[in-house]
């Protein structure tokens, strides 16, 4: 095969500015990020971590070693050697490279990061509650006037909440955050958010509001995983201080504390599975604001501080990142109106409408409709159980207070998952399509991750699992936005690549292995939902799910090359692997679920769960050579492991494993069970059951993750190209063309009693991460982490004619696209500075520096 190769070379200095460097060379970092996030306000990481992307004018360029400088002073900064860096104080830092001949780059622009409270001690404030039980419905609210004399320089806010909380500084609502704080074991950690609120404040008196809703720290209501018996459950608190410096550099702080009032109004229940209840008619106007008469306000209660631990929200909050207009409206009468939206998102709604004083108003969502156009809830209401009157599903309640204008509202405290909206009233009142807007709302982890082909099918289902894995971020990766919002395991394992791929998420997981850390029990076991305040421990959830502490971390690590999870969760870690040897009946593990929601071929339990404990031990030695320890035991019981699966559940004559379902076979090859020298047979035999099945799917979460990869990698693209490509049912393409649903659903059909069917799951998803690797061809390399190295690896499959990826790595952008042209196929790279790749294309194979490249292949 003859292959034509250009290499361009790009001049992108005119993407920065720098003064002459006539002795050095024109290379600058740029994207500098502290704790991977830009600027960030209120860190608490005594020994943040410093990243950088290259800007170059010569693309050959390699760094043999960099000076990061830092102070608070951004016109003095120090090379940095050792790090004591005080709370409350912005530090400037920027830094230089070096190429291997020992040429100095240009200096690159000042970033910069600010602490918060480096620890508990820190706080002088004092946790406040109102005095009512935790079975009180309505919202405690809180407000706190305080006069400011001297010209302000900077102010900011810390606060942080056993319940999410709305916070106003004259009447204004601070920060563009929903939903705060993120959810935690609340007996164990509560995280704090850190605002700029300069702005907000001015000299003379000033008042801050707040109001607090019971998140996942009071539950109300009643579902099956028994959060109304939370052992931390108890009446919304909140912790808060304004620190204040003057223009004199002296400071000022204004903490909660005896002095702060409290009162209830307009907020008369929340509930993270109904939603929000708002009588506007019990809306004290002003209250947020200076000058309001709050002389029948009470003095708070002081109360003990709900966790030891009050650490930083080191993660993007949760944001509306948009709005959507309704596609259309049905007005079933003047009291009756149902919304469509174009999407299935998380999120709430807006309403804007005018009425009588006390008109109730209720806002239903849902994923689908009935043969009537009414709202459909039984597919998601199924684990919901309530016990008060009127208390609904996925349903808001306003009462208009009848101001003879039109009223806007948004609920504070919950969310929800949905595309249609079904409004109601107890009055007549007059909605057109503008009267109702979706605000799609989750935790803003930026892009990084796109693609599309020439295929169409390919690109709805491309969208479609972003868009529902967008849905299920909400400080902790969940499972589905609408019936259990719970943050199952083995849901977020599986979806790890697509999620990586697509998202910047290494702060959202790091506080989410932190959680893990928070929910193991004395014995060593963890529970298959992370937060749960009990529910999901034992033998039912089992290993497969567990094996999400090792496989997340070590997710982190190849594409960040970032080791912090994995030291945290060392100790973690190890005291689950002694768990799970008690668990072992003769070497295996019988308990535990396995290939879940399968279409119908059956895999055994305790072949996946034992082949999971392998992959913990396998890993477990690979952290080890990391952190500096030894992995001979760990490696040691990999391979007991290994052998006993072999001997147990492998046919070395036949290629089978088990009971030779497709997820039997691409889990050995996946997990590397199979004995050297037979994957192939192991491989041919997974394409066999594959092709005899007509190319139907017939697997469940773990096959789902494992039969395209393995189908790819050992010679069958073609026929997991005919498998993907269905749109007949069990496929995605059934989900997104024939059914014409907008994100990935929990099951491949949707049952007609509904049992568990949502329509917004992610964990059959990451067939996209398998388009992204094996279509554009863009993948990490193991022993080169963060994409230091990258393989790129795309398939000229014959249905497609392009494809185009791109994946802006913690080293930059990388780009794989391909085309058909006059014959040929013409695939162009993109190489982040700093960095080399790997280009393999059938028995094609060259390595490559920083740049762009063109390889020119013959169809």
């Amino acid at each position: 095969m003859k292959i034509k190769q250009t290499t361009l070379i790009l001049l992108l200095t005119a993407i920065w500015m720098c003064s002459c460097n006539p002795s050095g060379i024109s290379v600058a970092p740029v994207n500098l990020r502290t704790e991977y996030l830009e600027n960030p306000l209120g860190i608490d990481t005594r020994n943040p971590r410093f990243t950088w992307e290259y800007v170059p004018a010569d693309s050959t360029f390699k760094a043999s070693r960099y000076e990061i400088c830092i102070g608070t002073d951004p016109h003095d900064l120090k090379p940095l050697q050792t790090m004591s860096l005080q709370p409350h104080t912005r530090y400037y830092w920027n830094v230089i490279v070096w190429d291997q001949q020992g040429r100095k780059g240009e200096l690159s622009d000042l970033a910069w990061f600010e602490t918060g409270k480096l620890d508990v001690s820190e706080w002088s404030a004092h946790w406040i509650t109102d005095h009512q039980d935790k079975e009180h419905e309505p919202a405690p609210l809180f407000r706190k006037t305080f006069s400011l004399n001297k010209k302000i320089k900077e102010a900011r806010l810390y606060i942080a909440s056993a319940g999410y909380h709305e916070v106003f500084l004259n009447g204004q609502r601070v920060g563009e955050n929903y939903l705060d704080p993120g959810y935690t074991h609340f007996d164990k950690r509560i995280l704090y958010v850190t605002h700029d609120i300069t702005s907000l404040l001015e000299e003379g008196e000033n008042v801050i509001a707040t109001v607090l809703g019971n998140g996942w720290y009071n539950i109300q209501s009643v579902a099956v995983w028994n959060f109304e018996k939370a052992r931390w459950r108890n009446r919304p608190a909140m912790i808060a201080e304004v620190r204040v410096t003057y223009e004199d550099d002296s400071i000022d702080t204004i903490r909660t504390d005896e002095s702060w009032l409290t009162h209830t109004g307009a907020y008369t229940y929340d509930n993270l599975y109904s939603g929000d209840k708002y009588d506007a008619t019990l809306e004290e106007e002003g209250w947020k604001e200076a000058g309001f008469k709050d002389s029948h306000w009470q003095n708070v209660r002081i109360t003990q501080a709900p966790a030891p631990k009050i650490v930083a929200q080191q993660m993007p909050g949760i944001r509306i990142t948009e709005e959507l207009k309704p596609v259309s409206m049905k007005a079933f009468s003047d009291k009756l109106y149902v919304y469509s939206f174009p999407k299935n998102i998380a999120g709430l709604p807006k309403i804007k409408v005018k009425g009588e004083a006390g008109t109730r108003i209720t806002l239903k969502h849902g994923e689908l409709l009935k043969s009537n156009g009414r709202l459909e809830q039984g597919n998601i209401d199924v684990y919901y159980h309530p016990v008060k009157p009127e208390e609904i599903f996925q349903t808001d309640v306003l009462t208009l207070k009848g101001t003879g204008e039109e009223e806007i509202y948004m609920p504070a405290f919950s969310y929800h998952d949905f595309q249609y909206v079904e409004v109601e009233s107890d009055k007549p009142v007059q909605l057109t399509e503008e009267s109702l807007t979706a605000l799609f709302m989750h935790t803003d982890l930026q892009p990084v991750g796109s693609f599309s082909c020439s295929n169409p099918l390919l690109n709805k289902i491309w969208d479609a699992t972003m868009l529902a894995y967008r849905s299920n971020i909400h400080s902790i990766p969940t499972d589905c936005p609408q019936r259990e919002k719970n943050g199952w395991t083995a849901d977020a394992h599986i979806a790890i690549d697509l999620a990586l791929l697509g998202f910047d998420g290494i702060t959202l997981y790091e506080k989410w292995m932190n959680d893990f850390m928070d929910n193991q029990r004395e014995a060593g076991d963890v529970s298959g939902i992370i937060p749960s305040s009990g529910w999901g421990y034992g033998t039912a959830i089992g290993p497969v799910w567990d094996a999400a502490m090792f496989i997340i971390p070590n997710a982190l690590y190849n594409y960040y090359g970032d080791t912090r999870s994995i030291e945290t969760l060392w100790p973690v870690m190890e005291r689950y692997l002694t768990y799970l040897k008690t668990m072992e009946v003769n070497g295996y593990l019988k308990h535990g679920l396995g290939d879940w929601v399968y279409w119908k071929a059956i895999t055994p339990n305790e072949y996946t769960s034992t082949a999971y404990y392998y992959l913990d031990y396998v890993l477990m030695a690979r952290f080890a050579s990391l952190l500096g320890k030894d992995p001979a035991p760990y490696q040691q019981k990999a391979e007991q492991l290994r052998q006993l699966i072999n001997q147990k559940f492998f046919d070395p004559a036949t290629g089978v494993y088990a009971n030779g379902t497709q997820a039997a076979q691409a889990v050995a090859l996946s997990l590397g069970l199979v004995p050297e020298g037979q994957e192939q047979l192991v491989a041919d035999k997974l394409q066999e059951v594959v092709a005899g099945n007509e190319h139907f799917l017939d697997f469940g979460l773990l096959g789902s993750k494992t039969v395209p990869a393995m189908l790819t990698q050992y010679g069958y693209i073609e026929d997991a190209m005919k498998m993907i490509t269905k749109t007949e049912a069990p496929s995605w393409g059934y989900w997104v063309e024939t059914m014409g649903y907008t994100t990935l659903p929990e099951t491949w059909t949707l049952s007609p009693e509904f049992r568990d069917a949502s329509l917004n799951h992610v964990f059959m998803g990451d067939v996209s991460a398998w388009m992204m690797n094996q279509l554009a061809g863009i993948n990490y390399d193991e022993s080169h982490p963060a994409f230091e190295h990258i393989r790129i690896t795309p398939h000229f499959v014959k249905e497609l004619e392009w494809v185009k990826g791109s994946y802006k790595s913690v080293k930059g952008l990388i780009e794989s696209e391909w085309q058909r042209k006059e014959g040929e196929v013409e695939l162009r790279v993109t190489v982040p500075v700093n960095c080399s790749a790997t280009i393999s294309a059938g028995n094609f194979s060259q390595e490559v520096k920083a740049g762009k490249h063109v390889f020119t292949f013959p169809q």
